[in-house]
């Protein structure tokens, strides 16, 4: 990928990277550095919802050194899904044309970024697949591996999305894409947020394309999933799919799209 340095990605324009974080001090400075050495184009954005272990702090240290890395401080746990709507506002009201989904824990390989922002060139959304051909899993378990393919089936039957692994985090999405997708009324977190920005972005017609990648088990820190996460996305899914079933006439007619989302 030929990038000149201050003029951002080429055939995709200025992109920030959206990193939330918390309690991610074992991990934020090696994902940052890993991100802006694989695409020193991109900038950063680390969105910390005051982590006690001191996360914001050293994002703030990188930050004075390098002026490609930002910060956004949030006020207390408020979730990956909020923080990623903060991240993608943040992007909006200063000019970025993409913004890049990532996790901080070092799942989602900043060396794969560059396929990513390739296949950008032509889609207003690129989701970095596990389940699609090509894509893999390292260090899963094989219950974990057998509950997210699952997960991601009964999302592609309920949802009548043709899409892999609705449910993965490593994304780009369009800046002028991301604005046809009623951001405000997203209430969703973990696995279901990224469901339903699949979804949303489906109905809306705009061009998803997946682009295999290797996803890795964290090394250091605590992992975020539970149970609660994963029955939310599923409740959320069933809901969606009976609402969308529905008559346009019992979803509010005229009411704007914010009244659609249940």
């Amino acid at each position: 990928m030929n990038e000149a340095d201050g003029a951002g990605v080429a055939g995709v324009g200025r992109v920030l990277v959206v990193v939330p974080t918390y309690n991610e001090a074992d991990n934020v400075t090696v994902i940052v550095d890993r991100i802006r050495r694989s695409v020193p184009a991109v900038e950063v954005l680390v969105v910390d919802d005051d982590s006690p272990d001191g996360t914001g702090a050293l994002a703030d240290r990188m930050a004075r050194a390098d002026g490609r890395v930002h910060v956004l401080h949030r006020a207390g746990k408020q979730g990956l899904g909020a923080a990623y709507v903060a991240g993608f506002g943040w992007a909006a009201d200063r000019g970025y044309d993409a913004v890049v989904e990532m996790d901080a824990d070092g799942s989602h390989a900043p060396e794969e970024l560059p396929r990513l922002l390739e296949a950008a060139r032509d889609a207003d959304v690129v989701i970095g697949s596990r389940w699609t051909a090509g894509g893999r899993v390292v260090n899963w378990p094989r219950r974990r591996q057998l509950l997210s393919r699952g997960g991601n089936l009964y999302t592609r039957v309920a949802l009548g999305m043709p899409l892999s692994d609705a449910t993965g985090g490593f994304r780009v999405y369009r800046v002028p894409a991301l604005r046809r997708l009623d951001l405000e009324s997203v209430a969703s977190q973990g696995y279901s947020f990224q469901v339903e920005l699949s979804w949303r972005a489906h109905r809306a017609g705009l061009r998803t394309v997946e682009v295999p990648i290797t996803f890795a088990e964290r090394e250091r820190g605590a992992s975020k999933m539970s149970p609660v996460i994963i029955g939310e996305a599923l409740w959320r899914v069933t809901l969606w799919s009976v609402f969308d079933r529905r008559p346009a006439s019992g979803r509010g007619g005229g009411r704007d799209q914010r009244s659609r989302w249940p």
